[in-house]
């Protein structure tokens, strides 16, 4: 087996190969299984960076989109303007919006932490340089703490979507205008150990979303709630939000799981994507209900499919951990920094899950209540220090291993400690 080479687009996990008609559930099942987990040893590392976007002087002013692609020259991604060369930015990293134009830079992978904090630390200095120069600045929480959700991008896909979630309350549009995420990913690891790093990495979520909460404060008000950005994500839609309880299999259960998933959209050119309600991709494959009036599914569209997913941690062929709030923009490594000690080695991976098994499946208290929940802030405390003692795995310089030593202790302490 061999290693994750390159963290795929969002566009599909294996869009790069020759599409076929999937004959059967067996055969979409086998391969979710194959592109979703890909074994070998744990070498790359990626980082997505999710911020909302505010005028400099006036942060609840509603956000000029042709401002934004003014700002953003030749790196405006195509959902904003399709005529423009998309380029990357300087070191690399792809550039792409969320449907309220908040900007995601998408750090291309790299062989270690040391190598990946270069690649972000220049590509974020760039955008906000290039932000700057026009009076935006991107935001310091993960969810729009100035202006209620609207949606900027008039993509086929986010139009869908808004109408989906629309009668299931306010979550479906909040989470996809105001909220930004800082996702983690990381290889998924030998076939012996794939198991157990799916399963650590969902038990510390918890924990690890109380402790580095940042999203309060929405449109101008006070939520209550630590998380407000992970309650609007929970709130969507519970088929492809919910966690799964990681069993021992996670290739064949998430294969499973992607069969029995409704559609959420069906991208059919000029027409409206919406999905026929209730429709499952097995539906599909079979010809059941309103599949029978649609062409036969593809690979290309079960790829299509898993991107519609929204859980806690997602397969791509590595480990797309997504439960962390956006960070203000120069705190994102200790966070990163943390996670990437926690999953270094075999003995620490199994070490975490330990830990973490007296909060399993506390996603809701996390975000309602962060580290004011006695339990969490207990486990998160016990993760940090055994993430502290495995700093040295990064490859970071001394210095900087120092550094996030002290912040991740105040954030499980209740505090923070870099200065903004």
């Amino acid at each position: 087996m061999t290693t994750v080479h390159d963290f795929p687009e969002k566009s599909g996990s294996a869009s790069n190969l020759t599409a076929r008609v999937l004959s059967d559930r067996a055969a979409g099942e086998a391969y979710v299984a194959s592109v979703c987990f890909k074994h070998g040893p744990p070498r790359l590392l990626g980082v997505e960076l999710e911020f909302t976007v505010h005028h400099t002087g006036d942060p609840a002013q509603p956000l000029d989109p042709d401002l934004l692609a003014t700002a953003l020259g030749p790196h405006t991604p195509r959902t904003l303007r399709p005529d423009s060369p998309a380029a990357p930015l300087p070191a690399g990293s792809p550039l792409s919006l969320e449907p309220g134009c908040q900007v995601e830079i998408s750090a291309l992978p790299q062989a270690s932490l040391r190598e990946l904090h270069a690649v972000v630390s220049a590509d974020l200095d760039y955008l906000v340089t290039l932000l700057a120069r026009h009076g935006l600045v991107l935001g310091e929480s993960a969810i729009d703490a100035h202006r209620p959700p609207r949606r900027a991008l008039r993509t086929p896909r986010y139009a869908a979507m808004e109408r989906r979630f629309a009668p299931l309350g306010e979550g479906g549009i909040t989470m996809m205008c105001s909220t930004a995420g800082l996702q983690i990913c990381v290889d998924a690891g030998e076939a012996d150990q794939y198991a157990a790093r799916w399963a650590a990495a969902h038990a510390m979520g918890p924990p690890l979303l109380a402790a580095f909460a940042n999203s309060a404060v929405h449109a101008g008000r006070d939520t209550g709630l630590a998380s407000a950005r992970w309650l609007a994500v929970a709130e969507t839609e519970p088929v492809r939000t919910v966690s799964g309880e990681p069993g021992p299999d996670p290739a064949a259960e998430w294969a499973r799981r992607m069969m029995d998933t409704p559609l959420m959209v069906l991208p059919r050119g000029e027409r409206p994507w919406d999905a026929p309600e209730g429709l499952t991709f097995a539906d599909w494959i079979g010809g059941r209900g309103a599949a029978g009036m649609l062409r036969r599914p593809t690979t290309e569209d079960l790829d299509y499919h898993l991107t519609t997913m929204f859980t806690p941690v997602r397969p791509h062929g590595y480990l797309e951990i997504r439960y962390l709030d956006a960070q203000p923009p120069g705190e994102w490594l200790p966070p990163v920094a943390l996670v990437t000690a926690l999953l270094a080695r075999p003995s620490t991976v199994d070490r975490v899950r330990q830990l973490c098994a007296p909060v399993a499946g506390r996603w809701a208290d996390a975000a309602r209540l962060g580290l004011a929940d006695a339990g969490l802030a207990a486990v998160a405390r016990e993760l940090a220090e055994l993430g502290i003692a495995e700093l040295g795995t990064t490859g970071l310089p001394a210095e900087t291993i120092t550094e996030i030593t002290g912040s991740v202790r105040a954030r499980v302490n209740g505090s923070r400690s870099q200065e903004r």
